[in-house]
């Protein structure tokens, strides 16, 4: 069994309260569905150090101690425990000495947003579809004073609360095994984020009114996805796989993503940035030895997948909830 009862705590006295008329059944029925390796990996969380280390990095990298925090012996018995929650997808993370080296350089995509959002010190935070939570990590270390992450991973949440326990339990973040749909429209939020998951979702426009629904008068939305080139009616719908993913269904242009953001009732839409996606960026690692992007672009034209769709291009757009 995983343990929620800290965030229904911390909610409970602040302006997510409405959340507990649903949450606690939510995860309740989550936690009652077989979970595949989940008693493996809790075991390993149970294995992990708790006690807040001297030093922790959370503005400019993700970095929990350093390489004299940990005897030589103890830190290698936590490296061996880490790798049991393979693959580790985003980050990296350096912890005790041990560098994480994860399949995305997320730290890349997280140089690309901050220079065009708001502040977030003091502001509340929804990170739809978090991953692993390195991005929610960064939000604090900008000031964030309460970072919620949802994505239906198990694996993820793990890996999540392996950091957070490294950490000291540090309750300012929270993961919770949720998708967007699971939400109600809570208006509580600062800021949302939705980084990758828009071109996974069936009905994009559907997902966009989601974001809106869980942001306050004049929140912003931070939205970071996958486009093609082309003019505000350019839309890429694969036929079956894109770059190996089945579950893809819609890749706009940029252009098209700022109509539909419009369409739902954001204002202020801007396009602050496009940028293919290198194989530098995102790779096979030690840590992550699964098939990655080299292994899904076109070896005799990298600038399309292996399908003959372009190559990854992904585009960040930042909006308002005038609402």
């Amino acid at each position: 069994m995983f343990d929620f009862s800290d965030f229904y705590q911390l909610i409970a006295k602040n302006r997510l309260s409405h959340w507990l008329e649903v949450l606690p059944a939510q995860l309740a029925e989550w936690q009652h569905q077989p979970h595949g390796d989940m008693p493996k990996w809790i075991k390993v969380l149970h294995k992990i150090p708790t006690t807040a280390p001297e030093t922790v990095e959370l503005k400019d990298a993700v970095r929990i101690g350093d390489d004299s925090s940990l005897p030589n012996g103890e830190r290698k018995k936590l490296e061996n425990l880490l790798r049991i929650l393979h693959p580790w997808r985003k980050g990296p993370y350096q912890v005790h000495g041990i560098d994480i080296d994860t399949e995305w350089r997320s730290d890349w995509k997280w140089d690309r947003v901050l220079p065009h959002i708001s502040p977030l010190k003091g502001r509340y935070v929804l990170d739809v579809g978090c991953g692993n939570g390195y991005h929610m990590w960064r939000m604090l270390g900008e000031g964030a004073e309460l970072t919620v992450g949802i994505d239906p991973s198990e694996l993820f949440l793990m890996q999540f609360d392996a950091i957070r326990r490294l950490m000291g339990n540090d309750q300012r973040a929270h993961l919770l095994p949720l998708g967007i749909e699971k939400l109600p429209a809570l208006r509580a939020f600062d800021t949302v984020f939705s980084m990758g998951v828009l071109y996974h979702r069936r009905s994009p426009l559907d997902h966009l009114m989601q974001l809106k629904d869980q942001l306050r008068k004049d929140g912003e939305l931070v939205l970071e996805t996958l486009v093609i080139d082309g003019d505000e009616n350019a839309v890429l719908v694969p036929t079956s796989r894109y770059a190996q993913m089945r579950n893809v269904y819609f890749f706009p242009s940029a252009r098209a993503l700022k109509v539909w953001l419009e369409k739902v009732g954001f204002v202020d839409v801007r396009i602050v940035d496009e940028c293919v996606t290198t194989t530098d960026e995102q790779r096979s690692t030690e840590w992550m030895t699964h098939n990655s992007l080299p292994d899904y672009l076109n070896p005799d034209n990298p600038a399309q997948t292996i399908e003959g769709y372009p190559a990854p291009k992904r585009a960040i757009l930042v909006a308002r909830n005038p609402d």
